[in-house]
């Protein structure tokens, strides 16, 4: 059964006028490949009237149909299967009832529920709710979209087929889709749709919609840029030559969210690369920043309750921009609203970049393995490139793990870089620093991908992000090396404009000549 586009109706929010079943035929045109019929307040009578009806308007589309709940209005219409709930008739029984060959499917909230699904043998689950929706009343938190990845581990090995629900919208679905996918590779077979559809005064361009971004979506997760890149050690270097000269060809916008306490440092390093900086917070202005800006960088360093409704929208309207955004999460594990506030954050849009130091990285993983005291790591990893392969796996995104080794991930290939001087990590906000270069690189390796590459199944252009993170890296800590040695600096207070001089001063061949660069395995 092809679950790529699953309709769950609700006749209570149909537009006014609109009858029911001429909205479900519209869907049906627009490309709903299954129906659920899920009616929580008609009686008998009309649950089965219903039922018929669209059975038999289903019927004349090929699209089958199942019944939420009732078994009995199921086998009453001849129905292609039904979909139970946690708190229903178990699926032993349901299949024992129904029709050889009959279509089961059930709710799953949490790996408990998935394993016992598993064993139940059930054809489908649905896993959810992944957002708030005000289509039913949830009676567990919703899993958020990095949840579904475990979730979906859960079915290697198993021909059991799984559908995302709740709060899908065709706003929010490339995200949905391109950060569930499991370590393993396991993604989604569809999504569970209710409002976007039902409610719409045209379900046959919503349906439309829907169904063009999951295509897309499903094209890219097949060909993703992190299978396809497999450049060599110099090709690499040749990449981050080009888009060093792209920053300053292009001069990107990069728009910040940083922290109060090096937002200055943030701007001044911007423009030493030769990309232009606008620092702005308020939630109302990101809709029209995201018009303007090329790249986004999201630094929670100094994190207040307001600032987090900024960043929400700020990285949703990036997203549909089609532009790059960059995640610091400065200090993540001191305190639970931290933490809550970077799941909140991912949830809601995809990052392009996670870049922190091994105690971040390890709160955001939900590893103990490296701890930080505030907003400096006190302890490192004992196999640190496997570590950020499957961070950067899990999250879909680059990683760049910081320290006296710095180590960057596609969740694919690791590179590990070891340029820097010590003077570096002894100022207020390098950490800051590197993440608006590395986001000011990213907006120029996005720019200078193909057109070709920008459609609706990606959340950027196809760049080259890894080589855009390398680069970025390599640039910071190249200069930190040159700006050490110099006459006039004789320790931190002297250390930090040199920096920024030696920044701008840096060019592609003190790259070529100095990176520290090496593929590990």
């Amino acid at each position: 059964m092809d679950l790529s586009l699953y309709l769950v109706t609700d006749r209570s929010l149909l537009p006014v006028g609109k009858p029911h079943l001429e909205a479900l035929e519209q869907a049906l045109i627009g490309g709903v490949t299954v129906v659920q019929i899920r009616e929580k307040v008609a009686d008998t009578a009309e649950f089965l009237r219903v039922a018929r009806e669209s059975k038999a308007l289903c019927d004349r589309y090929n699209v089958p149909l199942l019944v939420n709940d009732r078994v009995d209005i199921a086998l009453a219409i001849n129905a292609r299967g039904v979909h139970l709930g946690q708190s229903d008739m178990p699926i032993d029984i349901a299949r024992k009832l129904m029709p050889k060959g009959s279509i089961i499917g059930i709710s799953c909230n949490s790996l408990h529920d998935v394993r016992r699904a598993r064993e139940s043998k059930a054809d489908y689950v649905g896993l959810g709710a992944v957002w708030d929706t005000q289509t039913k009343k949830l009676t567990s938190s919703p899993i958020g979209v990095r949840g579904l990845g475990v979730l979906l581990e859960a079915l290697d090995g198993s021909d059991i087929q799984a559908v995302a629900i709740g709060g899908i919208k065709s706003t929010n679905l490339a995200r949905l889709l391109h950060g569930s996918v499991s370590r393993t590779n396991h993604t989604l077979d569809g999504v569970a749709v209710v409002s976007d559809i039902v409610a719409s005064p045209n379900p046959e361009t919503a349906a439309r919609r829907l169904k063009s971004i999951f295509n897309a979506c499903k094209r890219c997760i097949l060909d993703s840029p992190a299978q396809n890149f497999v450049w060599s050690r110099g090709e690499i270097l040749d990449n981050v030559t080009t888009i060093m000269d792209g920053v300053r060809t292009l001069s990107p916008l990069v728009h910040q969210m940083t922290n109060i306490v090096v937002s200055n440092q943030s701007a001044n390093i911007t423009l030493a690369v030769g990309a232009s900086p606008i620092m702005a917070t308020a939630p109302e202005e990101m809709s029209d920043l995201s018009k303007l800006s090329n790249g986004l960088l999201v630094n929670i360093g100094t994190l207040v309750g307001g600032s987090v409704q900024g960043m929400l929208k700020g990285g949703y309207f990036v997203n549909a921009a089609k532009n790059p955004v960059v995640l610091d999460p400065v200090g993540v594990g001191a305190s639970d609203f931290r933490k809550s506030s970077v799941n909140e954050l991912l949830n809601a849009w995809q990052p392009t970049v996670i870049k922190g130091n091994a105690g971040e990285l390890a709160a955001l993983a939900g590893s103990s393995e490296a701890a930080s005291k505030g907003v400096d790591s006190t302890g490192g990893f004992q196999d640190p490139i496997n570590f950020t392969r499957q961070l950067a796996r899990k999250e879909r995104c680059v990683v760049v793990l910081t320290g006296e080794t710095d180590y960057v991930s596609d969740g694919k290939r690791v590179l590990m870089l070891k340029n820097g001087h010590s003077l570096l990590g002894k100022v207020t906000g390098s950490g800051c620093m590197l993440g608006s270069v590395i986001t000011a690189y990213c907006a120029a390796a996005n720019a200078l991908a193909s057109e070709d590459d920008e459609h609706e199944g990606r959340l950027t252009r196809s760049g080259d992000f890894l080589s855009a993170a390398v680069g970025a890296v390599l640039t910071l800590t190249i200069a930190s090396e040159f700006a050490a040695k110099r006459e006039d600096v004789h320790g931190m207070g002297t250390f930090l404009p040199a920096l920024l001089d030696e920044v701008a001063a840096l060019r592609p061949e003190n790259i070529r000549q100095l990176a520290k660069v090496e593929e590990v395995e």
